[in-house]
């Protein structure tokens, strides 16, 4: 009894547990992963959380926000607004556009270069978007000439859709005609 009960205080004695420190180290503790595994997604939540917070914005953040927004629509409703002008007061308008004529020629190509600027960058933001679009259908194609042609093939005037090919029991059912009840009927009626 003293080697057993030595060999097992050897084993599991003073709180220790060999037999599980050891295969701990080939195989890992499940609960102790467990652990882990929730410390890790929690640190990961709490760091996509501080990444896509939006910090307080101050008024001349939310004013130069506002602002950003202003050139498109003002420009779309200011170019309406001179049509409706030339229309209810041609002389105002006339008066104003030679106003307009007086800008100096430099002034002229740098207000294009900042509204090129301004709306060419969104143009080719779309237009690359657009690429892409165009490159995944073109993707596509093969696989959509595939089915167009899957589908010509099943038309009833397409030569070959009611052959049965070398299916014998197809075949047989083919050729035997179905019962047709009004049919008999109307026989028997014209022969007797």
């Amino acid at each position: 009894m003293g080697l057993i009960s030595g060999l097992l205080g050897l084993l599991f004695g003073g709180g220790r547990n060999v037999v599980r420190e050891t295969t701990e180290v080939f195989r890992e503790n499940a609960e102790n992963g467990a652990e882990r595994a929730i410390t890790l997604r929690g640190a990961a939540m709490a760091q996509f959380g501080a990444e896509f917070q939006v910090p307080a914005k101050g008024g001349f953040d939310r004013f130069m926000d506002g602002l950003n927004r202003v050139p498109r629509p003002a420009l779309a409703l200011g170019t309406l607004g001179l049509f409706l002008a030339a229309m209810i007061d041609p002389l105002w308008f006339a008066a104003r556009m030679q106003g307009i004529a007086l800008v100096p020629e430099p002034l002229w190509w740098l207000l294009g270069v900042i509204v090129s600027f301004y709306f060419g960058a969104r143009h080719q933001v779309k237009a690359q978007e657009f690429q892409r679009e165009i490159g995944a259908a073109m993707r596509r194609v093969p696989e959509l000439i595939a089915n167009l042609e899957a589908l010509g093939a099943l038309r009833a005037g397409h030569p070959g859709v009611a052959d049965t090919g070398p299916d014998a029991s197809l075949t047989e059912a083919v050729m035997q005609a179905d019962p047709n009840p009004a049919l008999e009927d109307w026989r028997r009626l014209r022969s007797g």
